[in-house]
């Protein structure tokens, strides 16, 4: 399967199928130096496939730390000035090998890179199909996720459905999260059909037509970020779930996916409270129990600290904090949310938890 952007200029493909890897070649052959950056832990279970691909493409291989742990100023700053001493002219490709952590990273390193050389996003997860698309690339600050940053095309997306046969639960739910936003985005049919194919953890852990699922999430993400690259507007939509869900994951350091699959249930409570939506948010639950979401840093949870990174999000401005929330399924506006009200809600949220 392949997609394609539709911007003005600049445009690049999106390949999604088994042996996409494949691909590659004809993507770095021209290049004077390519550089794959990999994950540590997608090394060591591909590291024959990747070794290859460096032979073959004259091709340097940086293995870089799994996670999050790779998006910090003191980590940017030692693997760039690796990369300049090793005299890289501007016909250079750094290529993401990794998942959304190993994308972000790379694509700011080579945002930055002599002020800016091509790359390549390789994503090895499910969590990397939404954020190798779209050109956001960054690290995180001391203050929040994500906060430094730029937008960055690659000039090719070549998701490898192989890569997924190695993946562990934890970062099955943590890709499903996104999958799951996309359905929301769309309308009530695309929530029930993924709800339906996917109704426990078994059934998920299968990844049974994981790719229809794949393809449909590029597919309505590439349709919000043609209309709005820079998120002035419609591309804000994308971070239903992330306002909170950013917070809980900064302060507890879980997974993306599971801290973005809290602030969904926390956007159906505030959009209950202020758009007077009937969101059933128990239906809701359920359904993360169902797919055994470790959902018990629930308990943990404090609004006031919670606040604070809240009014760190990228999308506020000087009226406070703003969210996206959904009026009803497929229907999605930003809405400011007071103090009392994100409290109120945050109340709701831990009753449903309660021992």
């Amino acid at each position: 399967m392949k997609l394609e952007t539709t911007y003005k200029s600049n445009n690049y493909p999106i390949i999604v199928e088994h042996q996409a890897i494949d691909h590659l070649h004809q993507f770095i052959k021209d290049y004077e130096d390519v550089v794959l950056v990999v994950d540590e832990h997608v090394n060591h279970n591909w590291h024959e496939l990747l070794d290859f691909i460096t032979s073959e493409n004259n091709a340097h291989k940086l293995i870089i730390p799994s996670g999050e742990t790779t998006k910090t100023l003191s980590f940017y700053e030692k693997t760039i000035e690796s990369l300049l001493a090793k005299q890289l002219t501007r016909d250079t490709c750094l290529v993401a090998v990794g998942g959304g952590a190993a994308g972000d990273f790379t694509g700011f390193l080579a945002a930055t890179l002599l002020r800016g050389v091509d790359f390549i996003q390789v994503p090895t997860t499910i969590l990397a199909h939404d954020s190798s698309v779209g050109g956001k690339v960054g690290i995180n600050s001391k203050h929040g996720k994500n906060l430094i940053g730029a937008f960055y095309r690659p000039k090719a997306v070549i998701y490898d459905l192989n890569f997924l046969e190695t993946l562990p639960y934890t970062e099955i739910l943590s890709g499903y999260a996104e999958v799951y936003k996309h359905a929301l985005l769309n309308d009530i049919t695309s929530v029930k059909n993924i709800e339906t194919q996917y109704p426990n953890k078994q059934a998920l852990a299968s990844l049974k037509d994981i790719e229809y699922f794949l393809f449909k999430g590029i597919e309505t993400k590439l349709n919000i970020i043609v209309q709005d690259e820079k998120e002035s507007n419609v591309r804000k939509y994308l971070n239903l779930g992330h306002t909170f869900g950013h917070a809980v994951e900064y302060q507890f350091k879980i997974p993306h996916g599971h801290a973005v699959m809290i602030g969904i249930i926390y956007q159906f409570i505030v959009s209950n409270i202020i758009l007077s939506t009937h969101f059933d948010i128990s239906h809701y639950i359920q359904y993360l129990k169902a797919l055994n979401y470790p959902l018990d840093v629930i308990h943990s949870l404090e609004f006031d600290s919670l606040y604070e990174l809240m009014l760190k999000d990228k999308k506020n401005d000087q009226q406070g904090v703003q969210m996206v929330l959904l009026n009803a399924i497929g229907n999605p506006q930003v809405k400011h949310v007071d103090k009392a009200t994100l409290s109120q809600a945050f109340d709701i949220l831990s009753s449903h938890f309660e021992k």
